[in-house]
């Protein structure tokens, strides 16, 4: 393995790309969610649609104080922090900024300043232009997409978390103009229909043609898109070389959740130190979306580049495999400011030029997680 490794990092650009990961180093990650409230109900929210919000935050400061005393001690460095809002706890927030490299998840709603978090990742949630947004995130009434805009203008913190609906591929270029206008990065995530209500939202109809937009925007933006073609590929086929997406192949799980153990005996990869708490800070669940969510269902971006990361080996066999993979990890430390931010994002465009062969558009049927064609397949075509 590491004579093939060798071989294709003596292209230079790959090998700086490698240089700077591993002088950040490997990440032991945990996700919790810092609290159980939050100031809107997202139609299609795992958190409220498996009632998370039952474990209650802690009101004692000491609490919280010791969980992150238990974090830094078993080791972890790295937290995904989500909820609830975030923003509703900003005192808590500041302590995990100023212990672990972190992202942080929020709706837009309540800006995060920048004093005392000038380096903090911030994705801010959009799921639709300004009418599908509304209707999504705010009731009907409140145009949460334009709250965001207006709080995050010009902050170079900020990485839209953009959810795509199958249905509603026609306003993914009017989402992205206005969050680049807006003087921000673009990355993507993938709606799943957890509340069945069918229609645009309906992940059976498949995210092909999401795909071809986003690699449409891609080749408009290659300097402010976050997320790789590779990557939107892999989650919206739900393939790896030849591996389904599952629980069985999901690498971020609670390793020592019960309902995990027979999944971390069959020989697949795992992240050896993940942990997801809840916002009690003391109970534990399955894997980022809950104990009980259907996989099927579940097109998390971020679970996705851990699926990619952790499959090293598979992606040796040429030179465009490994730059498959070792892109996706340079976008993972990038987003996430484990490596120097503002040098890091020069090497975007490059990145994407990279992966061009496998910008090429879906035709007639597009491929979902009912019917796919084998990611090595749609690769190998490609090179």
């Amino acid at each position: 393995m590491s004579s093939q490794i060798e071989q294709y990092l003596a292209d230079p650009f790959l090998a700086d790309l490698y240089q700077e990961i591993r002088v950040a180093g490997p990440l032991r990650s945990a996700q919790v969610d810092i609290t159980h409230a939050c100031n809107i109900r997202c139609q299609g929210c795992y958190f409220f649609a498996e009632d998370l919000d039952r474990f209650k935050a802690p009101k004692d400061e000491s609490v919280f104080d010791a969980f992150i005393e238990r974090e830094k001690a078993r080791g972890t460095n790295y937290m995904t922090v989500v909820g609830g809002e975030p923003s509703l706890m900003l005192d808590r927030l500041k302590k995990i900024y100023d212990n672990f490299w972190l992202v942080v998840v929020t709706n837009g709603l309540r800006k995060i300043p920048y004093e005392g978090f000038e380096n903090l990742p911030i994705a801010v949630s959009v799921w639709g232009d300004h009418k599908t947004d509304t209707n999504l995130r705010g009731n009907g009434k409140l145009d949460v997409f334009a709250r965001g805009l207006k709080n995050y203008k010009d902050d170079s913190r900020v990485a839209w978390y953009y959810t795509t609906t199958p249905g509603n591929v026609h306003e993914i270029e009017s989402v992205v103009e206005q969050c680049v206008a807006n003087g921000n990065y673009v990355g993507f995530n993938f709606y799943g229909d957890i509340s069945q209500a069918g229609g645009s939202l309906d992940h059976r109809r498949g995210f092909g043609p999401v795909c071809d937009e986003i690699n449409r925007m891609i080749e408009h933006y290659p300097d402010r898109i976050l997320l790789s073609s590779y990557v939107a590929q892999v989650v919206a086929t739900g393939n790896l070389y030849g591996d389904k997406w599952g629980h069985e192949s999901c690498c971020t799980l609670t390793v020592d959740h019960p309902k995990n153990q027979e999944r971390l005996k069959n020989g697949r990869p795992y992240n050896t130190h993940f942990r997801v708490y809840n916002p009690d800070l003391k109970t534990i669940r399955r894997c980022c979306a809950g104990d009980d969510r259907d996989c099927a269902n579940c097109f998390e971006c971020w679970a996705h580049f851990s699926w990619i990361i952790l499959n090293l080996e598979r992606h040796l066999g040429s030179k465009q495999e490994f730059t498959n993979w070792l892109t996706t990890m340079y976008l993972f430390y990038l987003s996430n400011r484990i490596i120097d931010f503002d040098k890091g994002v020069k090497n975007v465009p490059e990145i994407h030029r990279r992966l061009s062969c496998l910008r090429t558009p879906h035709v007639d049927t597009p491929p979902t997680r009912l019917e796919a064609a084998e990611l090595e397949d749609l690769v190998s075509e490609s090179l």
